[in-house]
């Protein structure tokens, strides 16, 4: 048997704008099913939000993500969770870096650290904490 560990993020009306942007930064296939699509519709403003997303890369990468009903409390908090981006290769961290920092909140510039050539950490704009870092030889 084999499993498979995927974040999913929770969004009160930008799911699909937060899906798009990680789309662009890594790549790879979007589906969306709306609560429209999916006859689950309980009200009308919010019918064309996502009900359940997902992108899926060649490179790894996996996310989904989903607008909370607002008939459903929802408190994002601050910096729940951190997603994390670690690969062997800096130049393929950077550039995953200069994507998502646009609009971002720079809380760590990318440069090296005590236990990685290249690490940075930030926020995104839709509120995702992101930790970006490329992998250390450990003995």
């Amino acid at each position: 048997m084999t499993i498979q560990t995927t974040a999913h993020l929770n969004f009160r009306g930008q799911a699909r704008a937060a899906l798009d942007f990680y789309r662009e930064v890594f790549g790879g296939h979007l589906v969306a099913v709306t609560y429209r699509d999916a006859g689950a519709v309980q009200d009308p403003a919010a019918a064309d939000q996502i009900m359940w997303g997902q992108i899926a890369a060649e490179n790894g990468f996996r996310v989904m993500a989903y607008d909370v009903p607002a008939a459903r409390a929802w408190h994002p908090g601050e910096a729940p969770f951190f997603l994390s981006i670690r690969g062997a290769d800096a130049a393929e961290i950077r550039g995953y870096w200069d994507r998502l920092v646009a609009g971002a909140t720079l809380i760590q510039p990318i440069g090296p650290s005590g236990w990685s050539p290249l690490y940075g950490m930030l926020r995104d704009r839709f509120g995702v904490t992101w930790v970006l870092d490329v992998e250390a030889a450990r003995s």
